[in-house]
């Protein structure tokens, strides 16, 4: 494929406009646009396309049309374009990566990974959409059949982050179109690029038009309202804070739409007494700075046991200071620049608060001189319990470091949160690590792993921190509907 060069994608990568519905690209109905920003640089990268609320109708009426053709398309089909999508990603790795670290400021070797990431989620629904079946049965009383079938929900319309621009896209983008649905979708503000890349990549690799349509924004709740309102949208999946996530939910339950939501998390990372310390380091190194600490399921608060608190503290703090900040493209850079100015004060609101009730700075590493939305990796100790970065997602290459001795205190104090997107344990002891895993109020956990994101495994939490899973077998259930028929049929 003759995907566009870098500076192709920066400067113009769409002649006619940004808003891509039916398969053609255009501008925003009324003309407006909004600027995308460098994190690294505050240099403003270009003006990008606005879709209004003229264009949310365009794209469901797209949507529509295209939905039963692709509705009735054979699954072996769906799956040879997304395998081929899958492909095409791992192609033009390079240049998907590079606009990433461009648009979202993470280092280059983290947004490789994030394209290999994407791109496994088009190659695991490719496989699941030729998976689909129904069921025939006797009814247990006799006299008649069951039949159960399963069948594309419909429309479905996604917001996703700016923190994996290209992964949240195509975790929601699979498994939709592996089900035969067509797919409406909002990426963020601060990262639309790599989004339309992908439904460029998604044109070429065969997707007849109207099943992808993408609307860069500046102006959310006129677009994403207009589709929570529009009753041919039966589907609607969300990434995003807990605060949106509840005004969405009222939104959709006007209408009783079928929902998923991926919210916040308040990750806490357990070192035991018997864990490996060294071990311990390079999974709160994964956890913590992976994509720079803006993560949803980043190590959130860490609980240290007492008797290899001083052991960890030194080694961690050692490995968060040599932690080289810089633009993400820059040899050698492991944290690139946060994704805005916002962020950046929202993480120093936090260190600030921490600090101001007692707690001291273990390691601070360095960040550069100049312009840029940069945080140094950070290391905290003595944090106590009411610090509200102990409380509330930090989103940023900060640690907060507390101490326990006792289990059942500290399972008591990693679950008093409103989250439980994910966990983290380290010990030796295999039975105690289940045994404090499955006391965690967390959707998933990683034990003596501090990377646990894997297409073929369900992603997803409790409490306010979602509804429903995406990836795994379970990622392609969410965008099908069962119906039931019961069979009956003259005996003679």
């Amino acid at each position: 494929m003759n995907l566009p060069g870098i500076e192709t994608l920066v400067k113009a990568p769409f002649a006619e406009g940004d808003v891509f519905i039916a398969g053609r690209w255009c501008a925003a109905e009324d003309g407006r646009t909004f600027p995308v920003h460098d994190p690294a640089t505050a240099e403003l990268i270009r003006e990008v396309s606005a879709a209004g609320p003229g264009d949310a109708v365009a794209a469901v009426d797209a949507a529509q049309e295209a939905a039963a053709g692709w509705r009735t398309t054979p699954p072996r089909r769906r799956s040879e374009v997304l395998h081929t999508a899958f492909a095409l990603m791992r192609e033009h790795t390079d240049t998907l990566a590079r606009l990433i670290v461009l648009e979202n400021g993470k280092a280059y070797r983290d947004a490789v990974a994030e394209v290999g990431y994407a791109a496994e989620f088009f190659r695991w629904f490719a496989e699941e959409a030729v998976r689909i079946g129904s069921s025939f049965g006797d009814a247990p009383g006799g006299g008649f059949r069951h039949v159960v079938r399963r069948h594309p929900v419909g429309v479905t319309a996604f917001v996703t982050p700016w923190n994996f621009p290209a992964a949240m896209a195509t975790r929601k983008i699979a498994p939709a179109l592996a089900a035969g649905c067509p797919v409406l979708l909002k990426p963020a503000p601060d990262t639309p690029l790599t989004a339309l890349a992908i439904a460029a990549l998604m044109s070429e690799a065969g997707l007849p038009d109207g099943l992808l349509n993408v609307l860069p924004t500046d102006r959310a709740p006129e677009v994403v309202s207009g589709w929570l309102r529009d009753e041919r949208v039966r589907k609607f999946s969300f990434t995003g804070s807990t605060a949106t996530g509840r005004k969405l939910l009222e939104q959709a339950a006007a209408n009783v739409v079928n929902v998923t939501m991926e919210l916040g998390g308040n990750a806490p990372f357990v070192v035991c007494a018997d864990a490996d310390v060294d071990a311990a380091v390079r999974g709160a190194m994964d956890a913590k700075m992976r994509g720079g600490g803006e993560v949803c399921i980043a190590a959130n608060r860490f609980y240290v046991h007492q008797s290899v608190a001083a052991e960890f503290t030194e080694k961690f703090a050692a490995a968060m200071t040599a932690v080289r900040a810089g633009a993400g493209l820059e040899e050698g850079v492991t944290l690139g620049p946060m994704i805005n100015p916002t962020a950046v004060e929202s993480i120093r609101s936090l260190v600030d608060d921490a600090v101001g009730r007692g707690a001291k700075v273990a390691a601070r590493g360095s960040v550069p001189e100049g312009p840029g939305c940069y945080h140094p990796a950070t290391v905290l100790v003595d944090v106590p319990e009411d610090a509200r970065i102990m409380n509330e997602e930090v989103f940023g290459p900060v640690a907060p470091l507390a101490t326990f001795t006792d289990e059942d205190e500290l399972v008591a104090r990693a679950n008093a949160t409103v989250h439980g997107l994910a966990s983290y344990i380290y010990s030796r002891d295999v039975a105690r690590a289940l045994r404090i895993a499955e006391r965690l109020e967390s959707g998933m956990v990683g034990l003596n792993r501090g990377l646990l994101s894997d297409p073929a495994a369900p992603f997803g939490g409790v409490k306010q921190s979602g509804l429903g899973r995406e990836g795994g077998r379970e990622g392609i259930e969410a965008f099908l509907e069962t119906q039931y028929i019961a069979l009956d049929w003259p005996t003679g």
